[in-house]
């Protein structure tokens, strides 16, 4: 499914079927949570994390188009995320977007 993060797509017209959402919440184990703690003393990133939200953000990307899909939708226009602290070590993202139906060109 074509996803944009512009309000428009060139060359298509549309219709604005609805609003479109998807969540994932997600966390380390307690192992890699520990070493990351360790890690902040003496800088440096914190790949387990990285891993973690790019996880979250596939999830959340995956069950936003399937929302699309069960309106019937041809794209997602408007695409935005959003991240927050649900607990410490866990973090959801969701990601949001306009559904649309493309409107067929007359001959």
């Amino acid at each position: 499914m074509l996803m944009v993060t512009l309000n428009y797509i060139p060359g298509k017209e549309f219709e604005a079927i609805g609003i479109v959402k998807g969540s994932s919440i997600r966390t380390v184990h307690a192992g890699k949570d520990i070493m990351n703690g360790l890690k902040t003393l003496v800088g440096g990133e914190l790949d387990s994390y990285n891993e973690m939200m790019n996880e979250a953000r596939a999830y959340a990307t995956k069950r936003m188009e399937d929302d699309a899909r069960n309106l019937g939708a041809d794209a997602i226009v408007n695409v935005r995320y959003s991240s927050s602290s649900v607990a410490q070590s866990a973090a959801e993202v969701m990601a949001y977007g306009t559904a649309v139906k493309f409107i067929p060109k007359e001959a």
